[in-house]
């Protein structure tokens, strides 16, 4: 029997597609640094676990379907310290930001329109968009601009009259990019011109480093009314277990469309939210010290790369990404071989490859995403490993 061709055109994950071949490696007794994938290791703030704990329900019922309103109203003071003002009602919580990035996609576009996002890009927003028949479009960034936008002419000629919104990661997942208030002011330009949506993946808003300035497209009045802010406790408090997201927006009817579909899944988990809104509550000296944790660990890891013969990558400034290319044939087909057939002194790792984080056929093939997401003795000894596997490598490239 056949299935649907929505899913029989959707790519499997480039991030999690490979875990059986890691499976193996562990079990053949090889140590993999799990790299492809972002799972930071930083603690959970213990007010989550401490929320639910202290949970006294005789009834665990369901929740309304936008969202448990004490979690609301703690959304809402989180984001007044970023100058941007929500009504209640203009904040959904969702099953994480994957089901807000799938349920914007939907409330926005029918089938044969196109979003476009700046390529490489998390790669889930071409799995949601190809799920419901829309297509995805990209905006080619390159590593040489630190994966900034091109000019405005450039990004013009990649909408149509099907051009329904922008998504756009800030900070950047995969490259680390952190754009620039020029940059953002003339996507909303751009937007408002075109009579297009913004949908602003923001999940990675507080790792920005270097002293950056960060500006987000909720801070740009004029643009109110089309733009949608998608969010998530999982990478800011370290809780991608809990699948807690939520989708931010001025513009009613985008709300009660996104509203009719929570109505159809009923409901985020009850507890979850309980424990999210302690989360929500996380004293801001945290974000300090994990900033500067990262900031160590991005260090190490691109201090390292810059040192490795052949190896093209440009310093991230925000998320904890980094993508690279490799002096080899096939990203893929080295990491499946690092897993498969080398180890240096019983260790090897396992990255993500960025073929399918773009849009554009033929770009990323030598290029892969490494998550600077363990601390930093494990990292000195991933690229280490890194290196020696790219020695060894039988399909080694010159660029």
């Amino acid at each position: 029997m056949e299935m649907s061709s929505r899913v029989s055109h959707m790519q499997s994950s480039p991030i999690r597609r490979l875990v059986p071949y890691a499976n193996a490696a562990r079990k053949a007794g090889k140590k993999v640094y799990p790299l492809n994938i972002g799972q930071p290791d930083i603690k959970t703030p213990k007010g989550f676990f401490n929320a639910i704990r202290d949970v006294d329900l005789e009834v665990l019922a369901y929740a309304d379907s936008a969202g448990d309103a004490t979690l609301i109203e703690a959304i809402q003071a989180y984001y007044k310290t970023y100058d941007m003002d929500f009504d209640q009602d203009e904040i959904i919580i969702t099953n994480g930001g994957s089901e807000a990035l799938l349920f914007a996609i939907i409330t926005l576009c029918d089938p044969g329109d196109n979003i476009v996002v700046a390529e490489p890009f998390y790669t889930n927003y071409n799995g949601f968009a190809s799920a419901v028949n829309v297509e995805v479009r990209g905006i080619t960034t390159k590593a040489e601009d630190g994966f900034h936008f091109p000019a405005r002419e450039e990004i013009e000629k990649v909408l149509d009259d099907k051009t329904r919104a922008f998504i756009l990661n800030n900070p950047g997942n995969p490259t680390g990019v952190v754009y620039t208030a020029e940059e953002i002011k003339m996507i909303v330009d751009i937007a408002i011109d075109k009579d297009i949506f913004i949908v602003a993946d923001e999940v990675y808003r507080e790792f920005v480093y270097d002293g950056l300035d960060y500006k987000s497209f909720g801070n740009f009045p004029e643009a109110e009314d089309r733009v949608v802010i998608v969010d998530s406790v999982s990478k800011r408090y370290s809780a991608c277990g809990a699948r807690i997201g939520s989708l931010a927006s001025k513009n009613k009817d985008f709300m009660g469309g996104v509203l009719k579909l929570c109505q159809g899944r009923l409901c985020v988990p009850t507890i979850e939210m309980i424990g999210a809104t302690e989360l929500y509550r996380t004293p801001v000296d945290y974000f300090k010290e994990v900033n500067d944790e990262y900031r160590k660990r991005r260090d190490t890891v691109f201090n390292a790369l810059k040192k490795m013969d052949g190896v093209i990558c440009e310093e991230p400034k925000g998320a904890f990404y980094v993508a690279v290319k490799l002096p080899v044939d096939d990203a893929e087909k080295f990491i499946i071989w690092m897993l498969s057939d080398f180890d240096y002194q019983g260790e090897t790792l396992m990255m993500a490859p960025l073929e399918g984080f773009y849009a554009s056929q033929g770009l990323g093939k030598n290029e892969a995403r490494i998550a600077y997401i363990l601390e930093t003795g494990e990292l000195e000894k991933a690229m280490k490993v890194l290196e020696e596997a790219l020695k060894a490598y039988p399909g080694r490239q010159v660029i």
